[in-house]
């Protein structure tokens, strides 16, 4: 078997650690084997061991460069914008009663909106073939009908967006190298995820397009697939924002003590459960529980109001009883600000960097904010500006909780 013979080995100090250079020899018949080089190669001239390997198509690529991860990571971060502009305009869309106005779904067909009377007309048919029209909207009119049309429009067109905003400079960033293997995977995760969360949302706009003969209620999508189809949009908004916040923000090197270990743990949970806060008013929403009890603190003229437990079997009253939802955002929301406010106190226990002490503020901030918005919301029965900016206040307070939770992750050994 032939033998490779490299002449001395230097050692040199780069960004990512220490390195060994092997000086290049002036043909490839010196070093007994072939790199496959196009470049001639000039004696005294010096090569990484990464370099030699990759010559003779035994190693593998470079890892990203710190420019290309600032780069990805500010990309993901807009991409996480537009997942919030998309769970914002949606919140508008459930609140003035647009979503079941488009009956039928096509990917660029539905593109071009009505330009001509003639177009608008043979639209306004075919809404008013839905229970929606027959039940409540019977008497619109067409300039009443273009206002929701339009609103569903406006959400169905930002939804494409977002896809675009993931998937074109994915294949670039793909293409230039600058993803690792991981981040690789990660993206490909992102980009199933966005096209899984749109036929999730005409899943969800179909239900509310079914007849139901044997029942009198106002036709409205089904709340568990509006949780679904929320759920999986925060699930994207997370993971692109903390994504992109490991990327661009460096890792505190904190003291690996007791009290840190205790304060990260808490900060997982109480982020966690911000989240289910959050998805638990997509309940709130698709059954408007929020008209049921316009009264705080108490239900009525009660903590715990009669008819919390009407339905059978009883977990039938935690998804479709709209007391039960309502008494259990109450409650979700009231257990998030007390740990968040624990949370804040632990924090100040512990010796933390600025921008650390930073996000814990902010979050404490966020969280009486949101109480502020969702109390006066309740109390003022929905009014939607004010409605829209509670939505909207769950998205940034989980944005808090996130960006504490990243400033405490542990810095790999």
């Amino acid at each position: 078997m032939q033998r490779l013979l490299l002449p001395p080995l230097k050692a040199f100090v780069g960004s990512r650690g220490v390195g060994l250079l092997v000086p290049r020899a002036a043909s490839r018949a010196q070093c007994g084997c072939s790199f496959g080089s196009r470049r001639p190669l000039r004696p005294g001239q010096y090569g990484t061991i990464a370099e030699v390997a990759l010559r003779s198509g035994k190693g593998t690529a470079p890892l990203p460069s710190r420019a290309a991860e600032q780069a990805v990571g500010r990309w993901l971060l807009v991409c996480s914008g537009t997942v919030a502009g998309a769970v914002i305009l949606g919140g508008v869309t459930r609140l003035t009663e647009s979503g079941l106005s488009m009956v039928d779904w096509h990917l660029i067909k539905e593109m071009k909106p009505p330009t001509s009377q003639e177009e608008w007309e043979a639209e306004f048919q075919k809404y008013q073939q839905f229970p929606e029209f027959k039940i409540l909207n019977h008497d619109m009119t067409l300039a009443e009908f273009k206002f929701i049309w339009y609103m569903e429009y406006s959400h169905r067109m930002w939804g494409r967006a977002v896809g675009l905003a993931y998937i074109l400079p994915a294949a670039y960033f793909w293409r230039k190298g600058w993803l690792s293997r991981g981040m690789k995977g990660r993206v490909l995760a992102l980009c199933g995820l966005v096209c899984f969360q749109g036929l999730l949302g005409w899943y969800m706009v179909k239900s509310g397009l079914e007849e139901k003969p044997e029942s009198y209620d106002i036709p409205r999508v089904s709340q568990y697939r509006l949780a679904a189809h929320l759920g999986s949009a925060l699930v994207l908004y997370c993971a692109s924002l903390w994504t992109s916040l490991s990327l661009l923000l460096p890792r505190h090197k904190l003291p690996e003590t007791r009290q840190l270990l205790w304060l990260r743990r808490f900060a997982g949970g109480t982020a966690g459960l911000v989240f289910l806060t959050a998805l638990s008013g997509a309940f709130v929403a698709g059954l408007d529980a929020g008209l049921v009890y316009n009264s705080f603190p108490k239900m009525g003229d009660s903590w715990i109001p009669e008819d919390l437990l009407t339905f059978s079997p009883i977990l039938k009253n935690v998804f479709e009883n709209p007391t039960m939802v309502q008494f259990d955002h109450r409650l979700l929301g009231i257990t998030s600000v007390t740990a968040i406010t624990v949370l804040y106190f632990l924090s100040r226990r512990v010796p933390l960097p600025r921008r650390t002490k930073m996000a814990a503020v902010t979050l404490l901030t966020l969280a009486y904010a949101q109480v502020t918005l969702g109390i006066s919301t309740l109390l003022m029965y929905v009014p939607t500006p004010l409605a829209a900016t509670h939505q909207s206040g769950s998205l940034a307070l989980l944005s808090g909780a996130l960006w504490l939770m990243n400033e405490l992750r542990r810095v790999p050994k």
